[in-house]
């Protein structure tokens, strides 16, 4: 087989299957652990930074470095899955931790808050970068049959890391003061991801191609009308609102991270309000993403067995339960619990939503259908900066995380009247 990147060796076979390519997947788990530790370095410490040191004390403007990464990483994931189609998959894996680079830096040394709202469109469009990235390379590599599997294990490696970095750094700052320690953890990331990417892994695009060449209609003919050759124009149409079950994911996966964007940006403040230490402030702000990490290596794997659909529609609504009880309580073990469901609900969301993507997207443009998803996907960030941000500032923190359970709650009700089953062995 003849090299279709420069990248591969040309004696090489192309195989698809999580067992033939073992070796890069496990090392792709690697790297997007490291782009989930970059997130995960500003957890815990950023909303409690933005009141103790720049003095903010409006929601707004406190979410406005939410706003700024949402908006960033949404324009960045479209991209990426098109830059991803034209010019290959590693390019794009290397020039995201290109620009991760100055991000810690600029949060150690950010005279002003907006130096942290620009190290945060830094970090969006980093983000927007890897991290899709890696989603269409594990995609890739595995073929048609274990795709929640292979979501699930990396989404799973990428809140893990988050909850861990959330975690230390959280003690890192109660111990050394909220900067600079708990940022040197982002400083070591991106400089090992960047080493990873350039030197190790490997080009992808050749196995999409395999399966491009093997790709087979669905007996229902559902998807029949998606055929190989369309415009970057129909497949953002197809996307958002046209095919059922890929508008119905995109919707869905716009509320998750709304009520994400909420979390990262209001729950440390109401928790600090409660009277709890930056360490356990830390403990919260890691069992969330800890939970979200490690359930979807049970998620993935089992939406392979059972399907999509019911994993999205229940996830939503534990979602929408663990949300209303972070705005009813009022003591740690309460908002813990919370965290637990909130975790619970999104590892059931997250993993099965790429999958179902997967599903439906033909290969030849799966990678621009995936970018489009977590272009919505990640805009929930910015909606959530911005709804979170208005209703705190009116009516309270509390009636803000309420605002976005009702939503959440609603988003499933969404799901389970506009989508089917994607996953032809449980349709």
């Amino acid at each position: 087989m003849s090299r279709s990147s420069g990248t591969r060796p040309a004696d090489r076979p192309v195989r698809l299957g999580l067992r033939a390519n073992a070796a890069q997947f496990t090392l792709l788990v690697a790297v997007n652990a490291l782009v989930g530790g970059m997130l995960g370095q500003e957890r815990t410490v950023l909303p409690l930074l933005a009141e103790r040191e720049f003095g903010l004390r409006a929601y707004t403007a406190t979410l406005t470095f939410v706003l700024a990464f949402g908006l960033a990483k949404a324009a960045t994931n479209y991209l990426a899955g098109t830059w991803s189609d034209r010019y290959g998959r590693k390019p794009v894996l290397v020039a995201g931790w290109l620009v991760a680079v100055p991000v810690p830096l600029l949060l150690i040394w950010a005279p002003s808050w907006t130096w942290i709202v620009l190290a945060n469109v830094l970090l969006g469009i980093s983000q927007g970068l890897t991290w899709s990235t890696t989603v269409n390379m594990k995609i890739d590599l595995v073929g048609p049959a274990r795709r929640g599997t292979a979501m699930g294990l990396n989404e799973a490696a990428g809140y893990a890391a988050v909850a861990v970095t959330a975690l230390a750094t959280g003690y890192l700052a109660e111990s050394y003061g909220l900067r600079p320690a708990p940022f040197l953890l982002g400083l070591a990331y991106a400089a090992l991801g960047l080493g990873l990417s350039t030197l190790a892994v490997r080009e992808t695009r050749q196995h999409a191609r395999l399966e491009a060449s093997g790709h087979t209609a669905r007996p229902d003919g559902r998807h029949d009308h998606l055929h190989e050759d369309l415009t970057d124009r129909q497949v953002f149409a197809q996307t958002s609102f046209k095919e059922p079950a890929l508008s119905a994911a995109s919707q869905a996966g716009l509320v998750n991270n709304l009520n994400d964007g909420l979390a990262w940006g209001l729950f440390p403040v109401l928790f600090a309000a409660g009277g709890l230490s930056i360490g356990r402030i830390g403990i919260l702000a890691a069992l969330y993403p800890a939970v979200w990490g490690v359930g979807q290596l049970l998620t993935g794997a089992l939406s392979d067995r059972w399907g999509r659909k019911r994993f999205i529609t229940l996830g939503m609504w534990v979602q929408a339960l663990g949300l209303a009880l972070v705005a009813l309580g009022d003591t740690f073990a309460l908002w813990a619990v919370a965290a637990v469901l909130l975790g619970a609900g999104t590892a059931m969301v997250y993993p099965t939503l790429l999958a179902s993507i997967g599903d439906v997207a033909h290969p030849a443009w799966r990678a621009r259908s995936v970018g489009i998803y977590r272009l919505w996907r990640d805009g929930g960030f910015a909606a959530g900066a911005l709804l979170a941000g208005v209703v705190a500032d009116l009516l309270g923190v509390r009636a803000a995380v309420w605002t976005v359970a009702v939503l959440t709650l609603l988003s499933g009700l969404v799901v389970q009247a506009r989508m089917y089953e994607t996953h032809r062995r449980a349709g």
